[in-house]
């Protein structure tokens, strides 16, 4: 099922009549049968953008389509969705059986075909062996796949997820998010994923659209996103060492970090700009450019060299163990990972 917005927008008033824009003009189609990810901060619009999918928020313009069908005025129950909260909400006195069967009592669904889609469900998410618990003895990762169990058995068109992980600890956070895209791809129901945390959304996602202030930043595959943001938001959200930022140049085609670095070229005007540069993209190079380290900490495989260019603290992660001890190296930038934006707008320069 498509799921396609246009100019969505949501303004909420409060008492005092002042007005905040939450969701502002946005359009996106999402193809059916993918897991598409909403990421941004905190207040970016996001679960309000889920919201207004599942007929909870009410646009304040815009319209929503699922395939060919305007549902932007449809009630939530007769949208054909699923919905899984942040907080589970299961009902404690109920039986997980009871919990998932709890949705199929509306629909005038026989006794044994609800019984049937039950245990179907629970098999689909690995909790077969739960259904006569209720959820108090569960641990909160089999709680969430009650959750999503119960937004499956009545063959949605649509799935939607409300930062479904939030609540879990590290390690649940890994199996639980590793099951849900598995649960995707063996439903392939078109899904939509919210969530603030960037590892997550990367990992489960086939697409990505990234918020700020409701305003669309960016929607692409996530790795092209990582590679390729479309403006400075893009790059600095996204990335774990942040990316560094630094300001810098292009003369003659000559791309410049701080004042007299050159670390590659580019079909930009002369000017200033601002670099962005992820840690993973420098490297250990013998003909590269001298750099006093601040800094070396081993991880793991890996290298992190910490130095400073002009007044700005910048991160090196390189796979090398032959600076240890070192305190001035020589690093390069790998090619075509520069990135350069302009200083005005923050939009990138291609």
């Amino acid at each position: 099922m498509e799921i396609r917005l246009e100019k969505l927008t949501k303004v909420f008033t409060d008492k005092t009549g002042k007005e905040t824009r939450a969701v502002d003009d946005l359009t996106i189609t999402i193809p059916s049968g993918k897991l598409v990810g909403l990421l941004g901060p905190s207040g970016c619009g996001k679960s309000t953008t889920l919201f207004m999918i599942a007929g909870l928020h009410k646009p304040s313009g815009g319209k929503i389509f699922f395939g060919d069908d305007d549902v932007t005025k449809l009630a939530p129950e007769k949208r054909g969705i699923g919905l899984v909260f942040q907080n589970y909400a299961l009902y404690p006195h109920m039986t997980v059986r009871q919990n998932i069967m709890f949705p199929l009592e509306n629909l005038n669904i026989g006794r044994d075909e609800a019984t049937k889609l039950v245990i179907e469900m629970a098999k689909l998410v690995g909790i077969e062996d739960q259904l006569d618990k209720k959820p108090a003895q569960l641990s909160g990762g089999q709680q969430q796949r009650v959750a999503i169990a119960r937004a499956l058995v009545k063959k949605p068109r649509v799935l939607l997820l409300d930062e479904p992980l939030s609540n879990l600890d590290a390690r649940l956070r890994l199996q639980t998010r590793e099951e849900i895209k598995r649960i995707q791809r063996e439903t392939g129901i078109t899904t939509i994923f919210v969530t603030h945390d960037q590892e997550e959304a990367m990992s489960i996602s086939d697409q990505m659209v990234i918020l700020d202030y409701g305003v669309q930043q960016q929607m692409d595959k996530p790795q092209n996103m990582y590679n390729r943001p479309i403006n400075l938001f893009v790059a600095k959200f996204l990335g774990n060492p942040p990316i560094n930022i630094i300001e810098g140049k292009v003369v003659d085609g000559k791309v410049f970090m701080g004042d007299n670095i050159q670390i590659g070229t580019r079909k930009a005007k002369d000017g200033a700009y601002i670099l962005g540069i992820r840690p993973e993209d420098f490297r250990f190079d013998p003909n590269g450019f001298d750099v006093d380290t601040q800094d070396i900490e081993h991880i793991g495989r890996d290298t992190m060299i910490r130095f400073v260019v002009g007044d700005v603290i910048l991160r090196a992660l390189i796979d090398s163990d032959s600076v240890q001890g070192q305190k001035t190296i020589k690093l390069s930038v790998k090619a075509g990972k520069a990135h350069v934006f302009e200083k005005e707008t923050g939009h990138v320069v291609l």
